[in-house]
């Protein structure tokens, strides 16, 4: 596992979501969009905050990311290896050329037909039509040829990506084990050679590269089995990964929970023995003993007391730094967000509406809605809270988008907004940039 002073670049991308589209069915004919064509990046040893009031899609986003529900479209890149995939943009796309196709020959048979009827020759405009329809056959074949074959692999990476990254982890040991059995002096170096890459042999066969990612769940109690003692939650993990040495497990055990604060005591008890700031700090042990490079915290705090959140962010943070991990750090507490993260994605109803780094997030808001959102964030300040004055978001009032619709622009470096034409030049006016 590496350190945070191993990470040598920054702007290192570990994961990148592009379009991702998360629709439910409700219904003959009807869905709901819970994710609506949303992307970003998180770079490798950040923390990128997804915040938006309740049902915007942020947890749903989480869930799809780590492959909890099957995406309707879009990518998402671990490491630069696709691990979800949706099919639904490819399927459109096939249904449209198909149409188009039928369009332009029922065009061109018309066009042929009214020339008939103006008496030109059968036998001229016979070849030419012909011609001219194969040429649309052509064309259309080699796009909906082009997109089935996407569709096909966007398939296959959504069924097989742990597979092909468990054939890598086990070449990658093979290969270790070899040259190992290369540098060996004698039979006896080789057998004991040969019995120690053994079990690393079986171990990265059952490898699955989303176990490089691990959650943790907003309701600690609900995400942990009352029927199962401490150390069997956190080791559940090690076991289906395939390790067998008890001793091994249990210390790993003893250990994680100690860096969570708890102490090896707690290992034989049960869930519903501990207050609730103790049992998220198991949910963050249970992850955390899977060595993971991304942990997805899905509101974390916000079924703790008050008192109790400020600790269990501080050993995130605390984690984060001591075992240099990525966070995607989902919550609707911007206060939270503020304090914990490098970069803050603000979502409304399934959209990203703003992006940005948190210093620039809440010194420059520019969309309406991150404005509504700030300006509901209470202080501990009598006068402060006597004068505050809350802005309600109004997305009938605040856009037209029945001319000019909007996209994810950049307004100022690392700065996104979900908006129009007229509205980008606005916020460009409002932060000086064209100056």
């Amino acid at each position: 596992m590496e350190n945070k002073e191993n990470i040598e670049n920054r702007d290192d991308v570990l994961l990148r979501v592009e379009h991702l589209c998360q629709y439910f069915p409700m219904g003959p004919g009807r869905e709901l969009k819970a994710v609506d064509d949303v992307s970003f990046d998180i770079k490798r040893g950040e923390v990128f905050g997804l915040v938006g009031e309740s049902g915007c899609g942020k947890t749903t986003t989480g869930r799809s990311i780590i492959k909890l529900y099957d995406i309707t479209s879009g990518s998402v890149y671990f490491k630069d290896q696709r691990i979800c995939a949706g099919t639904r943009s490819y399927k459109d796309a096939i249904k449209k050329a198909r149409a188009d196709r039928a369009a332009e020959i029922a065009a061109l048979k018309k066009e042929k037909a009214e020339r008939l009827g103006r008496g030109e020759e059968n036998d001229v405009l016979v070849p030419e039509y012909l011609r001219r329809i194969d040429e649309v056959k052509s064309r259309y074949g080699a796009e909906i040829y082009k997109l089935s074959m996407q569709k096909a692999e966007a398939n296959h990476d959504q069924k097989h990506c742990d597979h092909d990254y468990s054939d890598k982890e086990v070449a990658r040991m093979t290969a270790e084990r070899d040259a190992a059995l290369a540098a060996c002096a004698d039979d006896e170096a080789r057998a004991k050679t040969m019995r120690e890459y053994k079990d690393k042999l079986r171990i990265a066969k059952r490898e699955r590269i989303v176990n490089r990612i691990q959650m943790i769940f907003q309701d600690p109690i609900a995400s942990l089995d009352p029927r199962m003692t401490v150390r069997d939650i956190i080791a559940e993990g090690l076991v289906i990964k395939g390790i067998r040495d008890k001793k091994y497990i249990d210390e790993k055990v003893y250990g994680i929970l100690e860096k969570v604060g708890l102490v090896r005591e707690h290992a034989d008890r049960y869930p519903h023995e501990f207050s609730g700031g103790q049992r998220q700090r198991i949910g963050i042990a249970r992850s955390v003993i899977m060595e993971p490079e991304l942990i997805i915290a899905d509101e974390p705090v916000s079924a703790l007391d008050v008192s109790i959140q400020a600790q269990v962010i501080n050993l995130l943070n605390e984690i984060k730094e001591r075992l240099g991990l990525t966070i995607l750090f989902i919550a609707h507490d911007l206060s939270v967000v503020k304090y914990f993260s490098d970069r803050i994605g603000v979502m409304y109803f399934g959209k990203m509406v703003e992006l940005a780094p948190s210093d620039e997030l809440f010194a420059h808001p520019l969309h309406p809605y991150t404005r509504s959102l700030l300006s509901a964030i209470p202080l501990p300040d009598p006068n402060y809270e006597k004068n505050r004055k809350r802005f309600v978001y109004n997305p009938l009032a605040e856009h037209d988008y029945s001319v000019d619709a909007p996209v994810m622009r950049e307004v100022s470096p690392g700065h996104f907004i979900y908006c129009n034409q007229a509205e980008f030049d606005k916020y460009r006016q409002e932060l000086g940039a064209d100056k």
